[in-house]
Parts: structure tokens; C-alpha cells; sequence
């Protein structure tokens, strides 16, 4: 029997990719072969981007009443389709149903909120009176052009759309490169937008790898560039776009903190902080990696309660609804966070749960699982907590006081987010307005804005100024024109 084959969606058309290497996609849960993957010649970019550059005059002069039109079809289509779309995530990522399904609504809420912006692309006038004549100023907001997209594989319905849902509604054409392990989901939406009555060549898929990429970047049909991924390869996209004179945005890694308090509510703490560092297997950019618990008491406390959750964690496949934590993407990655679990343990941290022994569910013996491990008295040189693991560790580092633990951040080469737990609102805002972080959650361990706030981190958590979705997301895909004549 042959394997099914993972295919580029071009001017509309499912169309097979020209490229002479493929790559396996494994359902990690049960380790099988689903389908491969054919990595695109530089061709099939070519084919790409020139389908985008075609489509991209008639749909930036289109009225934002059309483009907003086919947004809302879209939403509804996601919504109506939310247990294929989740079903199809869990397949290929291994993420329990449940947050597959959390994916697909909060994709549904970005796709709403750009539906919602017509008064961003009114034309503004302004008349100004001089000595001896009247001016009149009229600013426009036009779209950038063409869009290259290129996703990781941890959401990879609402992380893209992050990208496309503001692009396509700026009056943009789109380009997505997904991630191989995962490629699946963007067929998805191309159908979804199609039926939604999206024109040919508005919006595009590209399947491949590095090298794919790469050509895409630099293609001189690409107008700009979004990317989401780690720090070291976010630095390379944002040199390659920036030498080729185009408009970047560049998200990398993140090491999120979570405070806690002496007066937080243990029951919730606990519970959030769970989710938090072990949901989706760690493999998020939100996850909280490292737990800050202020005073020895606090400390000892946290760490017994989080070691007997941790160890009672359920592993197994994200189709049952019991499972609570589901695989990692791959092999290899489960290999790299074994890497990190034996570093920490050569460096010197206390292993209080040791994610690697553990219990595989009946079906799962060859899935890429890994259990949750924790690490208690973590020093700031160790790798475990310098780098970003991307899987379920978490660190604890102890600290005496509020202010230990805003410098502890503060010298970190990530600055994601950070959180607080405390029963006090006066340490919360105290700590909000020090800590550097470009998202702060008070008693809330993953605080993703919502859509119509904008997203980013600091220093190595992004590169240049340009944040994702929202108003600044939306100031990213388009360009100001200012028409100024005399009356």
C-alpha cells in the first residue's frame, strides 16, 4: 500500500510539490507512519509566489466589506468544523482533544476579531488652513503585498492565523510554509477559505524544510516575511529578510517564570501551574518552565505538592479524553529533552520527578512520550535553566524575596511573559510594573492577550519591534499613504 502523500495548494489547486526529498509524519501517540511529506523546489515557490502576485492586485483593491465577508465565513466555518480540524491536530501533534479543541476557538476569535476593522481602513481627512490657500490630507492604509508565513509545529491552526487572518483582511496574498511534522492542518484552512470564498491565490501553501524556507525569504515576489520559531533560527530569517529589503517580524524562544508568593492559594497555584508547565507537553512558547516560590517554606511546600501531582500525571494518546498529557512531536525531540534531563542531574539540581521512567498506556509503546519531570534547587548557570527545553520539565529556583525574583527575570536572555501567584493586589501590580516581560499574568499562569491586544516578548523573545495579531499585528501587513492636495 502506498503512503499518502502531503500536497502544496497553489492558485487554488491542490498540487503536487516538485521536490526530489520527503519526510515521514508519524502519529506520535502510537509512533505510526501516516503520510510523507515532499519538500518543494524552488519552482513550486516560484509557481507559488507568482500565483500570489497574480491575485494580489484585483484582492488589495477589493473593498474591505469583501474581505471582511469572506473573515466571517471563514470563522464560521472554523467553528462549525472544529472536531475535524481538532481531530486532525491531535493526529499528527499528539495534544489531547481537549486542547486541540481550545486551539481551533481561540483561531476562531482571532479570525473574528479581524473580521471587525473596517474602521482601520476608512479613509482619514484632515483639511488645514494656511496663509492664502486651504489643503486637504487624506491617509489610506494599503496592504504590503505579498506575505511569507512560516509556522512551528505546536499550534498549527491558530498560530498561522495569527499570520494570515490580519494579512488576508489588510487586502495581502499569502504564502505559508508549515512545519514538516505537522503539515497537515494548513491543507485544512486552504480548504476552509476556498469554501469560505476566498479568491485563487490570495492564499497559498508551500510544504518543505530549511532549504524551502530559505528560497521564500529571499524570493524578490515576497514583499514580507512572518516567522515564528526558536531564537537561533528566528536571528537568521530576520538577517536574511532585513538584507533582502523586506519587512520582518521574528518570534523566538521564551523561559516563562511563575512567582509564588508565601500568601498564594496553594489548591490553585498548584493546579495552574501544572497546567501551565505540563499542558501540550511543554511544547509551547507560553509554558511556564520555571517556578520562582519566595521563602524556604514556600519553596518546600510548592515542591512536595508539585511532585506528587506530577507523578500522578496521566500519559497516553490525546483521542482519550482521560489523558492528560500527550507526547512529544517526535523521536528526536523526545531524545533532546532527555539530553536536557540528564544535564540537569551532571549539573548538580535535585531531581525530584524523573520524567524518563514512566509507564507507556496499552497501544502507546513505540509514541514519543515522555513523563513530567521536576527539578527542584536550580541554579541560574545550569542549561536546564538557561535554555529553552520545549517539553515537560519544569525548574523550580528558590528566591528570599519579590525583588530577588524581578532581578532573576530580569537577567534572563528570554522575557516571554512572567507571572505572579499572591493573594496580595498591591505585590501583584508591584510586580507587574518591575518585571520585564512582554506578557505579565496576576494570578494567571499563561497570560496570552487577547485578540485585541497584541503579542510579543522582550529581548531574545523577538526580534525587531513588529508584534503579532492585534492592532500592532495589524500595523505589521499594512503601509500608510498620505494624499495631500491643494483645494
Amino acid at each position: 500500500m502506498s503512503t499518502e502523500r502531503i500536497e502544496n495548494y497553489i492558485a487554488g489547486k491542490m498540487t503536487a510539490a516538485g521536490g526530489r526529498q520527503s519526510r515521514p509524519v508519524f502519529n506520535p501517540a502510537s509512533g505510526q507512519l501516516l503520510r510523507e511529506v515532499v519538500r518543494s523546489s524552488p519552482g513550486d515557490v516560484d509557481k507559488a509566489a507568482a500565483s500570489a502576485r497574480q491575485a494580489a492586485g484585483a484582492w488589495s483593491a477589493a473593498c474591505f466589506s469583501e474581505r471582511w465577508q469572506v473573515m466571517e465565513a471563514f470563522a464560521r466555518l472554523l467553528a462549525a468544523k472544529r472536531d475535524r480540524i481538532a481531530a486532525a491536530i491531535t493526529e499528527e501533534h499528539g495534544k489531547t482533544l481537549g486542547e486541540a479543541e481550545a486551539e481551533v476557538d481561540r483561531a476562531v476569535q482571532i479570525v473574528g476579531y479581524c473580521a471587525q476593522l473596517e474602521e482601520r481602513f476608512e479613509p482619514q481627512d484632515v483639511t488645514k488652513a494656511a496663509p492664502g490657500r486651504r489643503s486637504a490630507s487624506r491617509s489610506l492604509t494599503a496592504p504590503v503585498g505579498v506575505v511569507a508565513g512560516i509556522t512551528p509545529y505546536n499550534f498549527p491552526v491558530m498560530l498561522p492565523l495569527w499570520m494570515i487572518a490580519p494579512a488576508i483582511v489588510c487586502g495581502n496574498t499569502f504564502l505559508h510554509k508549515p512545519a514538516e511534522v505537522n503539515p497537515s492542518a494548513a491543507l485544512l484552512l486552504a480548504e476552509l477559505l476556498a469554501e469560505a470564498g476566498l479568491p485563487a491565490g490570495v492564499f497559498n501553501v508551500v510544504q518543505g524544510g530549511p532549504e524551502t524556507a530559505k528560497v521564500l525569504i529571499e524570493h524578490p515576489q515576497v514583499d514580507a516575511v512572518s516567522f515564528v520559531g526558536s531564537t537561533e533560527v528566528a536571528r537568521q530569517v530576520y538577517a536574511l529578510a532585513s538584507a533582502a529589503g523586506k519587512r520582518v517580524q521574528a518570534a523566538g524562544g521564551a523561559k516563562n517564570h511563575m512567582v509564588v508568593m508565601p500568601d498564594a492559594d496553594p489548591d490553585a497555584t498548584v493546579d495552574c501551574l501544572i497546567e501551565a508547565a505540563y499542558g501540550t507537553a511543554g511544547q509551547r512558547c507560553m509554558a511556564v518552565s520555571v517556578a520562582v516560590p519566595v521563602g524556604k517554606d514556600a519553596a518546600d511546600a510548592l515542591v512536595a505538592r508539585l511532585a506528587e501531582r506530577v507523578r500522578s500525571l496521566r500519559l497516553g494518546p490525546g483521542t482519550d479524553r482521560n489523558t492528560e498529557m500527550g507526547p512529544l512531536i517526535s523521536a528526536d525531540h523526545r531524545g533532546r529533552v532527555c539530553d536536557f534531563i540528564a544535564a540537569g542531574v551532571r549539573e548538580g539540581a535535585k531531581l525530584a520527578v524523573d520524567g524518563r521512567q514512566f509507564e507507556a498506556a496499552s497501544g502507546c509503546e513505540r509514541g514519543f512520550f515522555l513523563g513530567g519531570s521536576l527539578f527542584d534547587c536550580v541554579l541560574p548557570e545550569m542549561s536546564i535553566y538557561r535554555e529553552e527545553i520545549f517539553g515537560p520539565v519544569l525548574a523550580v529556583v528558590r528566591v528570599g524575596d519579590i525583588d530577588q525574583a524581578c532581578d532573576l527575570i530580569g537577567r534572563h536572555r528570554y522575557a516571554n511573559s512572567a507571572a505572579i501567584f499572591t493573594a496580595d493586589a498591591r505585590t501583584g501590580q508591584r510586580f507587574a510594573r518591575r518585571v520585564q516581560a512582554g506578557s505579565v499574568g496576576i494570578n494567571v499562569a499563561l497570560p496570552v492577550p487577547a485578540d485585541y491586544r497584541s503579542f510579543g516578548g522582550w529581548r531574545d523573545s523577538l526580534l525587531g519591534p513588529s508584534l503579532l495579531y492585534g492592532p500592532r499585528g495589524i500595523d505589521f501587513f499594512t503601509r500608510l499613504k498620505t494624499i495631500t492636495c491643494r483645494c
